[in-house]
């Protein structure tokens, strides 16, 4: 669009109707050969510029050329071009006698540089000045509607456009079935199409483009099977239109075919084809492949270098994605938005906040801070960078937001675990007006997950059928895990089973939310279920749950059997996170030995995650040996997490081996880490407390330790023994008193006291609940005939009647 449009308006048409001469046209224009030879004509031919025309211009008139039919149609043409309108139009008004050629041009002008509403504006002067519309007319309007996706402006053109007779004009037609297609309107698009008494390539190509951007990748697909049926061969724009749609559907096959295809007519040297081809490759995982081809692209474009490194940064090549990034300045290609939004992802994916600071001053340098959807990126930066703060300070300075911003921020606060923060954006935003969409909900239900409290889940719930949110897929699946993640694991399989449509991250969030629940059985009974479903395929993430659900039940020979068919069956290559549940796996179930050696037969280097495992499961079982081993492995890699230093300082600990765990504390000092305090969450009266390992600042303090010592005689009557080994140089009743202030416990003791008798106590621990915790409350749920439940760090613990729902297992 001109900035100058604007001015076109202050440029009244005339009052009076504008002489039109009825002498046939052809009987009009007689242009002297002479002109045709004149430097200013050949000038305005060559001109390439606005400057230039300004120059060119004052020869035409002083060579009295300026009243001619000839240089009348090509300065408005030119200024069309140039993006003048306003110009054009001066020109335009300034002929006393107009030629129709002279309505067609500036018509052309007003699509490509004005709105639409001045484009229509202009249409219906020329049926005032009675100017026989051509099929460009409508041709170019319906360009223009499509491009702002106003259906309603498009289907007055269309009426017009059969109304004068075109209605089986191949070239019109075509300009429909784009309409309808940029406008999601694909049926009647297709309609449309199959109508037409012929059909050319374009027109192929056209409603094969609409599909595919639609989201019917196998349709657009299956049309161009029917475009060769039909004695058409696919060009340039075929291949740029399908390859969209093969990497939709993950079809690596069809596109390399396509690519074959693309090489024996020479189309791979064409720019678009290859950055298509780019797309397709990276899209459908082949990152060498991909690789591959933009290193042989002779002609690069910045579209070529945003798909590379949105590619890498998509297949976890994060590291590469910002070095071509970089390489891009290097060959002095200049980025746009997209380029910085995929450099701010790859910074995302590293959790990289120097890298993402550096991408921001790039982005004030180059005058990028305005464009919305860049901030949106930064704003997640700055989210998965723990730097909420940031991303907060960017948010409230952006003008402009829009629902992206407001989700982004939501969600931004829900990863970094400011639930209240969240949900009082989530508020701000209803009360300014703006409506919520599916992208909002799950944002603010997955706040809400974490904060695992059952009628704050009701609540959202409730709002998302109240809005009719609830019948979208990703809404529901978040509505599934919520519930899981609240304990109300029955209620998140009812909502699975009501549920329409199911994607396969519905099918993971079930399977995941019945592992962590400890409900091997439920877990792998539905994994069977989502095999029997012919239109899904599992994922990576599908095995990690169902593994993480086999390693939760003590399903050993079953998570061997999944880990194999995952890439045999599946062709799915395992990830860092997929061998650290094996590890886990193995080494719950006690066979150390065997996760040992899986580590060493890793076919990648284990990681802080897999080595992490092997020592917490040496910690359950005391193996000292292999613990030792594993973390040295694992402080090599320099993990800045001290809860991996508390490990090993518990494993010696439980060993007695009290001068080693002085050693590890020590280490933990002079690096500046600190062990997590244990910290417990219970709702009562829509308020959320928050207890402390041993604090007293609570204005029930008193209250809930007195609850606790005589609760403590209680469940000690029932046959409640203390472990307190882990604890050293203090007396025995000490030790008892400092396990019993545990976080878990005072959360615990605080909703007995609060609560009628029969009400289920709900406990989110943010640390693995300790053995002498998990023991105790195994007997207050026995003596207080109350169910607790408790999600801690790993998993759901169910306490009823004296037992818990992990078997001890946990």
């Amino acid at each position: 669009m001109s900035s100058n449009n604007l001015l076109a308006l202050h440029t009244p048409p005339p009052l009076s109707t504008p002489k039109r001469s009825t002498t046939p046209l052809y009987q009009r224009i007689y242009i002297p050969t002479h002109i045709y030879r004149h430097p200013s004509s050949i000038l305005l031919e060559l001109t390439t510029s606005i400057s230039e025309l300004h120059q060119i211009l004052p020869h035409i008139i002083k060579n009295g050329f300026y009243n001619q039919h000839l240089f009348q149609t090509k300065l408005i043409s030119l200024f069309c071009k140039f993006g003048t309108i306003n110009e054009a139009l001066r020109v335009f008004d300034s002929v006393e006698t107009k030629l129709d050629v002279l309505y067609h041009t500036l018509l052309k002008g007003y699509v490509k540089n004005s709105s639409l509403s001045e484009s229509l504006s202009f249409f219906k002067r020329m049926q005032n000045d009675e100017v026989e519309p051509v099929v460009y007319d409508f041709t170019y309007l319906l360009q223009l509607c499509g491009e702002n996706f106003d259906l309603k402006k498009g289907m007055e053109v269309h009426g017009m456009l059969i109304k004068n007779g075109f209605e089986s004009n191949l070239f019109a037609m075509t300009s429909v079935v784009n309409l309808y297609a940029k406008c999601r309107k694909i049926d009647d698009a297709y309609k449309m199409f199959v109508r037409m008494p012929e059909r050319d390539l374009v027109c192929w190509n056209t409603v094969v483009a609409g599909y595919a951007q639609n989201g019917f990748a196998r349709k657009a697909l299956k049309l161009v099977l029917d475009m060769q049926e039909d004695g058409k061969k696919a060009d340039s724009i075929t291949l740029v239109s399908v390859l969209p749609a093969v990497a939709d559907v993950k079809g690596l096959r069809i596109g390399r075919s396509v690519h074959g295809y693309a090489v024996r007519l020479g189309f791979d040297s064409m720019v678009n084809v290859s950055t298509a081809l780019l797309d397709m490759y990276f899209k459908c995982g082949e990152v060498e492949t991909g690789r591959l081809v933009f290193q042989r692209m002779s002609s690069k474009n910045v579209v070529s270098w945003n798909t590379v490194i949105d590619g890498l940064a998509q297949n976890g090549e994060s590291e590469e994605a910002f070095a071509t990034f970089l390489k891009m300045f290097e060959e002095k290609v200049e980025p746009t938005n997209v380029s910085m939004m995929g450099a701010l992802h790859a910074c995302s994916n590293l959790g990289d906040l120097e890298r993402g600071k550096f991408v921001h001053r790039l982005l004030d340098q180059m005058k990028l801070s305005s464009n919305v959807s860049v901030m949106n990126s930064l704003i997640s930066m700055y989210s998965k960078c723990k730097r909420v703060d940031i991303a907060a300070s960017v948010f409230d300075n952006l003008e402009g937001k829009t629902n992206v911003t407001w989700n982004a921020m939501i969600l931004g606060y829900a990863q970094n675990g400011c639930v209240n923060e969240a949900l009082n954006l989530f508020c701000t935003m209803q009360s300014q007006g703006i409506k919520p969409d599916s992208f909002t909900f799950v944002s603010v239900i997955t706040a809400l997950a974490d904060l695992s409290v059952t009628r704050q889940a009701k609540w959202i719930h409730g709002l998302a059928i109240r809005t009719n949110m609830d019948t979208n897929v990703f809404v529901a699946t978040a509505l599934v895990d919520m519930y899981a993640k609240c304990g109300a694991i029955e209620t998140a399989r009812e909502l699975f089973d009501m549920m329409q449509e199911r994607h396969v991250i519905t099918w993971n969030a079930m399977i995941d939310g019945y592992g962590t629940h400890g409900l091997g059985k439920a877990a792998l009974d539905l994994f069977d279920d989502m095999q029997n479903e012919a239109s899904l395929k599992p994922n990576d993430i599908t095995f990690l749950s169902v593994i993480s659900a086999c390693s939760h039940s003590g399903f050993v020979e079953e998570g061997l059997y999944y880990f194999k068919i995952m890439k045999e069956g599946y062709g799915l290559e395992p990830s860092m996170d997929h061998y650290g549940a094996m590890v886990d796996l193995l080494g719950r179930a006690g066979k150390l030995d065997d996760a040992w050696k899986f580590i060493h037969e890793m076919p990648i280097k284990p990681g802080i995650t897999v080595l992490g495992a092997m020592l917490g499961a040496c910690k359950i079982h005391k193996n000292i040996e292999l613990g030792e081993k594993a973390a040295d492995r694992l402080f090599e890699l320099d993990p800045d997490e001290g809860g991996y230093y508390m490990l090993v300082a518990n494993m010696y600990a439980s060993a007695s081996m009290w001068d080693k765990v002085a050693k590890v504390r020590t280490a933990m000092e002079k690096k500046g880490l600190h062990k997590t305090p244990g910290c417990s969450l219970v709702e009562w009266r829509n308020e959320v407390h928050a207890f402390y390992s041993g604090s007293t600042n609570h204005p029930q303090s008193k209250r809930i330790y007195a609850f606790l010592e005589t609760l403590g005689d209680e469940i000690r009557a029932a046959g409640y023994v203390p472990d307190n080994d882990s604890i050293h140089d203090v007396e025995e009743y000490v030790k008892e008193q400092l396990v019993s202030s545990h976080s878990e416990r005072l959360a615990i003791a605080f909703g007995l006291l609060n609560t009628r008798p029969g009400t289920t106590i709900h406990v989110r621990k943010n640390l693995r609940v300790c053995g002498d915790c998990h023991e105790a409350t195994k007997y207050i749920s026995l003596v207080t005939g109350r169910e607790i439940i408790v999600r801690d760090l790993q998993r759901f613990h169910h306490f009823k009647n004296g037992r818990c729902s992990c078997g001890d297992y946990w």
